[in-house]
């Protein structure tokens, strides 16, 4: 059913190294058969709106390339940024699962491919592949678990530096460890990193100096390398 320019979800989705809680970690190939042909596979530009906050929903979205910002607006207008979603996640899953709309926007930070799967064919596919019932439940609660997480290292954070120091140990979790520190690749620019933990972009980039001052960390580019661990969990409360 898919479009005759349709990704492989079996090359286009496991290529690289999905972690093990992305929705294809160990699926099935029949599973993986079933899924490829249920779905419609199209490449977006950056900045493209996959769907926005409240909207019915429509299917879901399974990002094989590239990232896309989740995020939430208020009535005055203020855009906070939930989560980045990697390859490898569908977005969307709560709404199509529960038949509500969505609770976020999904927009494209840079070129992506992604999979669309209608709603009806998506349920219909979770309830023949228990196996893939189960991921999806497992995907669900890894979003549970990444907002508690927020909250407790960002969110209860009443300073400035405590929300700046909260961010960074988080994204040191997937970080590499080297001999000066956790390397971190941040590809967000100190506005949307202002808008994921409440700040402005004029306060990040003072923060970050500071940190910076205090060799708490160095960077280059979109490089960061947390040289004092210690120190940011004091910060942050941790």
């Amino acid at each position: 059913m898919g479009s005759p320019h349709s990704l492989d979800l079996r090359t286009a989705c496991q290529k690289g190294s999905l972690e093990s809680n992305s929705f294809f970690y160990n699926l099935s190939p029949g599973a993986l058969r079933a899924l490829d042909g249920i779905k419609f596979a199209s490449s977006y530009p950056k900045g493209a709106v996959l769907f926005g906050e409240q909207e019915a929903p429509k299917g879901v979205f399974i990002l094989c390339k590239g990232r896309v910002k989740l995020s939430m607006t208020s009535s005055e207008g203020k855009s906070v940024i939930l989560r980045i979603a990697d390859p490898g996640e569908v977005l969307g899953l709560h709404a199509v699962v529960s038949n509500q709309p969505y609770q976020a926007s999904a927009e494209t930070l840079e070129p992506c491919e992604l999979n669309f799967v209608r709603c009806d064919d998506f349920l219909r596919f979770l309830r023949e592949n228990p196996e893939a019932s189960l991921h999806a439940a497992q995907q669900l609660s890894q979003n549970y678990h990444i907002a508690c997480e927020q909250v407790r290292s960002i969110g209860l954070a009443h300073s400035a530096m405590g929300k700046l120091a909260g961010f960074l140990l988080l994204r040191a979790t997937k970080g590499q460890p080297t001999k000066q520190g956790t390397r971190v690749l941040l590809t967000l620019t100190h506005e949307e990193i202002g808008q994921m933990i409440g700040l402005s972009r004029e306060t990040v980039t003072r923060t970050l100096g500071d940190f910076k001052r205090r060799q708490f960390v160095a960077s280059k580019g979109a490089t960061v390398v947390i040289q004092n661990k210690g120190a940011l969990e004091q910060f942050a409360g941790m």
